[in-house]
């Protein structure tokens, strides 16, 4: 048989494929258990075919094959938000996907449904920001802030956020109902300070010894109230075991505990200030009454 043009030509390439052939061969006889003298030809043809068949699967089930990837999809990570990472306010800028946008003004009034050339308008000449308050309503609220406006939001929302994460600490004061003004004083001092730091203040009354433990709840109610700061309370003046001292828990002041005692402080001096005008021209009439008797 004549030999093709690439044989006649390279005659080392035939020797190697003859080769790698009995090197594949041999891998066969190995895996299958037998020496190559003793395989039929039924045999080495069924060799070839579990060889071929092997060489099949490993590339079907190969990590690097594309159906595996698809059986088998990696699930995407989520990343966990961070709870003490800081929540900030930033404007959207000029971009603003939607074409009508519901608008609050600087000074907190409702401009109502705007497009959003009008929008810019508006921000080119005040010089103020836009930024979004709630997606969710159609259509989206926004607000015009100045860049002030912005930075203050920005911090009340990080002590917000810093008084919520922050462990709370309860600093504790015990005492004598029966203890002297001055040193009743000084610890009222203290308390103070405690609470201006947001730190919670148990204080327990203890009656004296062989002194009555009446009414030590209302005792410590009056303590309470002369401190110079406004305070709430976790826990009210209750009497504790078995009626031998008081305890209560005080925390600093909400932000609605702290209206409520400006409107109450406003509310007191109008009440006296009319009083005081009240009570002015009759105080006048009788003066007047009496310039005229004793002429």
């Amino acid at each position: 048989m004549r030999k093709s043009n690439a044989e006649e030509s390279h005659p080392s390439a035939s020797i190697m494929a003859a080769g790698c052939v009995r090197k594949v061969l041999y891998a066969v006889q190995m895996v299958n258990g037998g020496s190559p003298g003793s395989w039929t030809p039924a045999l080495r043809s069924l060799g070839r075919s579990k060889t071929s068949s092997i060489f099949a699967n490993h590339w079907r089930w190969s990590p690097f094959c594309t159906e595996v990837d698809n059986l088998n999809p990696t699930p995407a990570v989520k990343k966990k938000k961070d709870p003490h990472a800081r929540t900030t306010i930033t404007s959207v800028g000029r971009k603003i996907s939607e074409r009508q946008i519901q608008v609050i003004s600087e000074t907190g009034d409702n401009l109502g449904v705007l497009h959003r050339a009008d929008v810019l308008r508006i921000m080119d000449e005040k010089g103020l920001k836009l930024v979004l308050l709630s997606e969710r309503q159609e259509p989206p609220v926004y607000r015009l802030m100045s860049g002030k406006q912005i930075h203050e939001e920005q911090m009340k929302m990080w002590e917000k956020q810093k008084a919520k994460t922050a462990p709370v600490q309860v600093k504790e004061l015990t005492f004598s109902s029966g203890i002297a003004p001055h040193d009743l004083t000084v610890k009222l001092k203290q308390v103070e300070s405690w609470l201006e730091k947001k730190h919670h203040v148990r204080i327990t009354l203890r009656s004296p010894r062989r002194e009555s433990s009446k009414d030590l709840d209302q005792k410590l109610e009056q303590i309470v109230q002369r401190i110079d700061v406004t305070v709430g309370f976790v826990a009210k003046p209750k009497v504790i075991r078995e009626g031998q001292a008081a305890m209560c828990i005080l925390r600093p002041p909400s932000a609605k505990e702290l209206r409520d005692k400006v409107q109450t402080s406003l509310s007191e001096t109008a009440n006296a200030q009319a009083a005081q005008d009240e009570t002015s021209p009759s105080d006048t009439q009788e003066h007047a009454s009496t310039m005229i008797n004793e002429k």
